[in-house]
């Protein structure tokens, strides 16, 4: 693959590919921007059908945590890690080892946090090798002392980004009854179907793993449909919190929702996607700004924990989406591009 053609390859400053015999690591460590301050990002593992595959991921990932640590208003650059392989029967201590070893090497031009296929167990393991990882430390709560996850803030967010959505979209300021198609129950679309069924929301759930979708429907009250069939439900919101580039030329035409606000990452296939969406007057929550709540988290551990400041900074992204949407409505733009410009104008100046 030529690297540097590609699309996604965006003006990367750096790429990095590693790999170690003993342990089988094969990965790739993109730093995309890095004015505004370290680009930090989550260290995803995922067995990945093609290593083009893998580097198209990364680059994509990269440049989004440049553009939504902008949005979000951190003093932080954007990168992604990748490890190419199944984390349920392929990670390994000795494997966790080795990446940190090459994270070490970067001297902090990229801080790894916990993602899909990673956890915070795996980062705190590989804080014996590196220095250079994020998201480790446990945080007060309501309920007591909870882990370093990220995941509870990311699904927070997502939940005011569904407010603000709703508010733009449907002028309500109440989810009592709305209508919400959960694509993925993992630790953050769990927590986010959570929240909206506290709210009053009606689910509808869907995810590869069996496990989940039985937790949601006895405990959420959710409808457990298949794969397939989550695109076409007759719904207020399409919330996707998998893997990215589902909102392509085969699944938009299916929508019947009225908005599309998820925590998944790269939700566009492509940019002129979101022109798709527009046109078919669905509004869409730019994905990182409505999931920008994981990395806010991983910030303020950083800076020094503050709950109340944590959590006011994560309720900022309902007017950084209301700022979007009143952009996109006035200058009849599709709102991936207004963010995108809104983001530019913060790491570029």
């Amino acid at each position: 693959m030529a690297v540097f053609s590609l699309s996604d390859f965006a003006d990367h400053e750096q790429v990095v590919f590693v790999s170690d015999d003993k342990s089988g690591l094969k990965a790739i460590i993109a730093v995309h921007n890095s004015k505004l301050g370290p680009a930090l990002g989550g260290c995803r593992m995922w067995p990945y059908a093609s290593e083009d595959e893998a580097i198209r991921d990364v680059l994509r990932l990269s440049r989004g945590m440049t553009y939504k640590s902008a949005m979000a208003n951190l003093k932080l650059g954007g990168g992604k890690s990748v490890i190419i392989g199944n984390p349920r029967t392929q990670k390994t201590p000795e494997l966790l080892a080795a990446f940190a070893r090459a994270l070490e090497q970067l001297n902090g031009r990229y801080i790894a946090a916990e993602d899909s296929g990673t956890s915070v167990a795996d980062m705190k393991y590989m804080t014996q090798f590196t220095q250079h990882v994020a998201g480790i430390h446990d945080k007060p709560s309501d309920e007591g002392t909870r882990s370093g996850d990220p995941s509870p803030a990311t699904a927070y967010g997502t939940f005011i980004g569904i407010q603000a959505a709703v508010k733009e979209c449907l002028g309500r300021d109440s989810l009592e009854g709305l209508r919400v198609a959960v694509q993925g129950v993992g630790n953050v679309g769990y927590d986010l179907a959570r929240q909206l069924k506290e709210a009053g929301a009606q689910l509808w759930v869907t995810d590869i793993h069996r496990e989940p979708l039985v937790q949601a429907s006895r405990e959420l009250g959710a409808t457990v449909v298949a794969p397939e069939e989550i695109f076409s439900l007759d719904v207020d919101v399409f919330a996707p919190c998998a893997l990215g580039a589902i909102l392509n030329d085969s699944t938009i035409p299916q929508l019947k929702a009225k908005i599309v606000a998820g925590a998944a990452n790269n939700q566009l296939a492509e940019a002129r996607h979101g022109l798709e969406l527009m046109k078919r007057g669905i509004l869409y929550a730019p994905d990182y700004v409505i999931n920008a709540g994981g990395i806010i988290d991983v910030y303020h551990e950083r800076i020094g924990f503050d709950r109340s400041a944590l959590l006011k900074h994560i309720e900022g992204i309902h007017d950084n989406l209301m700022e979007v949407f009143e952009r996109a409505r006035k200058e009849e733009r599709p709102t991936g591009e207004v963010a995108d410009a809104i983001a530019e104008e913060r790491f570029k100046r």
